[in-house]
């Protein structure tokens, strides 16, 4: 793989700032955020209010835990347009979840936001080893979801030129990769192992292509997935991160010189871990529940914003500002069977590490009697498709899971191609247990 490593120069002055430099910035925009959300949404004047505190009471960083948390149930229940700080008149661009849980979360930017999203997806691409002038396929999907035009723009503001493919037609996808030969591609690792499979039904080598660097999020993924990647590209796999209630992708993201979780753009998010029972803060390097609070958003503000996201807060290691660590499960992917907490990235992990399975699965969970049952669907590789194979691959994982994950599973091996595949992120758990 190429060394894409950017040389200092070319990083943003902020990314390298002393931690008191970083620190100082958070603090001057933290007390403006805060007056801003309180004097022009009317649920967080409310809200400060019943517990007791304002935003003049915040005099140091550590003092934001005295302020109430936002939920995602807060975006609903004030649907469309009751959280914006700004009149909707000076909304540029609106985007929304897709509300399959319920009514979609609805997210307004000002031209201000748009142009600093367009900055931080840029400074993100930077950071995964893109370049102005580097051609970048963009298969992440447009239209109300933030993905696609939120890498489109900052694709732009790079500089680089964007293929704006979106996602689904596989076929063509692998098409204009082969024809255009772009440097890079933006789009869900469970989809890229769809343009994968598509490369090989073809008869080419994915190896051989011009892809230097996959740039991946919108859904969590394991280190063996981006090994899967790397491997069979031959290209640097980065992860990047964001969420649409804070802004969308370029909330963080991996450098490609240490590929050791994204880096969070302090200057822009105020992170904070808490325990998910409790609510309190933990230390930088426990495990918890990623909580945001937006600086520099004028259209949706967001205080305390508990995104359900799994992870730890660690030192900068290329960048200044405090890393993630790899988000693998969020608090509501979190599967029960018979008293054992179970995430599918586990799963994931265990199905990659098995000799004969392709890397596609879902989980599907039904009622046995009066406990929940779980079924792990796989499927077989070409060369491993027949009987014997498939029953010695089924013992491995059902053996690895039992041993590593703690529940017994069934595991049903199929045909190749016969675990459904994704145009996007990836369904991986169907539930039967209330049919």
């Amino acid at each position: 793989m190429k060394d894409l490593s950017p040389r200092k120069e070319e990083l943003d002055p902020i990314e390298v700032a002393s931690i008191d430099e970083i620190q100082g910035l958070q603090l001057k925009r933290l007390k403006w955020s805060l007056s801003h959300a309180y004097e022009n949404v009317p649920m967080y004047r409310e809200r400060f209010d019943q517990a007791g505190v304002h935003p003049e009471d915040l005099t140091s960083l550590s003092d934001l835990a005295r302020f109430p948390f936002t939920y995602k149930d807060d975006l609903r229940r004030h649907y469309p347009f009751g959280m914006l700080a700004v009149p909707r008149k000076q909304i540029a661009r609106i985007h929304a979840s897709s509300g399959t849980t319920g009514k979609p979360t609805v997210v307004g930017y000002t031209q201000k936001d748009i142009d600093t999203w367009a900055d931080l997806m840029a400074r993100s691409l930077r950071a995964s080893g893109l370049r102005a002038g580097d051609l970048v396929h963009n298969a992440y999907g447009y239209g109300l979801f933030t993905g696609g035009l939120g890498a489109h723009y900052g694709i732009e503001r790079l500089g680089a030129t964007v293929v704006p493919m979106s996602g689904g037609q596989t076929e063509k996808q692998v098409g204009l990769i082969t024809d255009f030969c772009p440097d890079g591609i933006m789009v869900t690792p469970s989809y890229m192992l769809n343009i994968l499979e598509a490369f090989h039904k073809a008869g080419l080598d994915p190896r051989d292509c011009s892809l230097s660097v996959g740039v991946f999020g919108a859904e969590p993924w394991t280190d063996a997935m981006r090994q899967e990647v790397e491997a069979a590209f031959d290209m640097h796999a980065v992860d990047i991160y964001g969420l649409s209630e804070i802004m969308g992708p370029g909330v963080a993201n991996e450098c490609v010189e240490t590929k050791d979780g994204p880096v969070i753009w302090e200057d822009h998010f105020y992170p904070e871990i808490i325990d998910p029972k409790t609510g309190l803060v933990c230390e930088d390097g426990e495990m918890g529940e990623l909580v945001f609070t937006t600086l520099t958003k004028e259209g949706l503000p967001m205080i305390r914003y508990r995104t359900r996201d799994l992870t730890r807060l660690l030192p900068g290691t290329a960048r200044s500002m405090r890393r993630m660590e790899k988000i693998t499960g969020r608090s509501d992917d979190m599967i029960i069977v018979r008293g054992v907490n179970v995430f599918p990235s586990q799963v994931e992990e265990q199905v990659l590490a098995t000799e004969g399975l392709a890397p596609y699965y879902q989980i599907a969970l039904h009622k046995s009697g009066h406990l929940d049952g779980m079924r792990v669907l796989v499927e077989a590789t070409p060369v491993a498709a027949d009987v014997l194979s498939r029953a010695a691959a089924a013992r491995v994982l059902r053996k690895h899971i039992k041993d590593i994950v703690g529940v017994t599973v069934e595991v049903h091996v199929g045909d190749p191609g016969s675990v459904e595949r994704s145009q996007g992120k990836a369904k991986r758990v169907i539930d039967h247990r209330k049919e």
